[in-house]
């Protein structure tokens, strides 16, 4: 039975307030204002509500009219996974890009500049940094978002980007705890499972977040994944020897709980998102994500009544609820009058700084660089949900601004190579992949290529696992516009050219 809660009663404006929800379009609709109203304090943003920096600013200062102290979320890790700037792909390089050039001053100026950015915008809290160890390069929904598949490395830069993300006044909300690097399923679409055992999660999976906590971050998302050495009944989202005994209890964290999407189908399709939310907040989560595949008012009004109901019928402890909406309440303080730090965020080019820094070059010193316009043959993987296929990625648009005519196609499958030879004619072959080594295809397609025609360049996008070939091999550790330029630059021998402001 549905309980339907009415006017601004504390439970129910308790429920409220521990929701995350989205929405569509590019000004707030009237059933978030009236939500705001009755008690929301936050609301998800993603790439469909957002156009242009000063329309995103329009739309946070309309949210704000309604509610001074609202949390504005964004999922903006910059690299592939990019909100700001979707339809362009991202100035900064990603995780794994920083992590490759190994700098931890340049991760911090990096992230306060991002931050920068996402506060001048209204936005106050962002879903990032991914503090994963990718210890498993087949890992399909992590890649490139992670800063590497070293412990140490991961924890320093994840502390590195929590620092400079905040010194701009903007909350970072670390992810996906307890660590969503050793998986090879992708939580959007099933639950993952990790078996290693606890002395391997305290090690590897849990340093990074220590590092997290260590440096401040005011919030954490828990991941979608089940973990049977710390709870073999439940995913960590779900679970209080999770959330509550270990992150808040052994590892002493006190800021907010945030959950991943509850719409993913590892919670929607195995508890659904009412009885998952219930159990999230049971288990000590304080905000529930919904919003980035269900974006409407019936979301919010299911998942409130749930919460509410829950609690009347001794299911939820009402006081469980309380101290979850007093974590949302206390993080929109912090957010309200935190205020940037001196010289924070001082380099508007640091994003293409750091991507050629990241490039890695084999074959540099035997190649001269292309002074016709190539042929760009895209050998192009289905996205991940998380990057999405909204963004564009690649070098041919860099190319085409430095080198006119510059011609370009994608393609996939076991006839991969036969179209793109046939496509490129006699041009120059410009041969872009990404994590070739996760598909079988698209190393056929580059082995059939390179036997035609050696003298063509790859660039690799995505994980740089595969051995180096090509005339020249530009490993770019990830596949934002950014990196895309900075590929372009070393092709074409010329740094300036095409350039625009970043």
């Amino acid at each position: 039975m549905t309980t339907t809660a009415h006017g601004t009663d504390t439970l129910t404006r308790d429920a409220l307030t521990v929701l995350q929800p989205g929405f569509t379009g590019t000004t707030a609709p009237d059933w978030l204002l009236r939500r705001l109203g009755e008690g929301l304090a936050s609301v998800g943003l993603f790439g469909r509500n957002i156009t242009s920096p000063e329309q995103l600013a329009a739309l946070t200062a309309q949210l704000r009219a309604e509610r001074d102290d609202v949390l504005v979320a964004i999922d903006e890790e910059g690299g592939d996974v990019t909100r700001l700037e979707v339809r362009t792909g991202s100035s900064f390089p990603g995780n794994h890009a920083l992590g490759a050039v190994d700098d931890v001053t340049l991760t911090l100026e990096v992230a306060a500049e991002l931050g920068r950015r996402l506060a001048a915008c209204g936005v106050n809290l962002n879903w990032a940094p991914s503090a994963d160890v990718n210890s498993n390069a087949a890992n399909p929904v992590i890649g490139v978002r992670s800063f590497g598949a070293d412990t140490t490395l991961v924890a320093r830069h994840t502390a590195a980007y929590v620092t400079g993300l905040q010194s701009a006044g903007v909350a970072a909300c670390t992810k996906h705890f307890p660590g969503h690097g050793d998986t090879a399923v992708d939580s959007h679409h099933a639950l993952p499972r990790i078996d290693v055992d606890p002395g391997v999660l305290a090690e590897r999976e849990l340093a990074p977040f220590r590092a997290a906590i260590a440096a401040g971050t005011r919030a954490i998302m828990s991941a979608h994944i089940l973990v049977p050495a710390l709870d073999p009944d439940r995913p960590a989202t779900l679970s209080r020897g999770i959330l509550t005994t270990l992150l808040r209890g052994e590892l002493g964290y006190r800021g907010l709980i945030v959950t991943d999407g509850m719409e993913m189908q590892a919670i929607a399709g195995t508890y659904g998102i009412e009885r998952g939310s219930v159990l999230a907040v049971a288990a000590g989560a304080d905000a529930i994500c919904v919003g980035g595949g269900l974006a409407d008012d019936e979301t919010v009004r299911r998942l409130r009544d749930a919460l509410v109901t829950a609690v009347r019928a001794g299911e939820l402890p009402e006081e469980r609820l309380a101290d979850a909406a007093e974590r949302v309440r206390a993080l929109a303080r912090w957010a309200t009058t935190a205020a940037p730090e001196d010289g924070v965020g001082g380099r508007p080019d640091v994003g293409l700084v750091a991507a050629r820094r990241a490039l890695r070059l084999t074959g540099a010193e035997h190649f001269s660089p292309l002074t016709e316009a190539p042929y760009v043959v895209a050998l192009t993987p289905v996205a991940n949900f998380a990057v999405g296929d909204e963004t564009p990625w690649g070098v041919a648009a860099e190319l085409a601004r430095r080198l006119p005519g510059t011609r370009t196609g994608s393609f996939a499958g076991e006839d991969a190579a036969t179209s793109a030879l046939a496509a490129a004619g006699e041009r120059r072959i410009v041969a872009v992949v990404r994590d070739e080594h996760r598909h079988p295809w698209m190393t056929k397609a580059l082995d059939t290529l390179l036997t035609a025609r050696p003298e063509t360049v790859v660039v690799e996008m995505g994980l740089p696992q595969a051995p180096p070939r090509g005339a020249l091999h530009i490993a770019t550790h990830g596949a934002a516009r950014v990196c895309g330029r900075a590929a372009a630059e070393v092709i074409t021998g010329d740094r300036d050219g095409g350039s625009g402001p970043e």
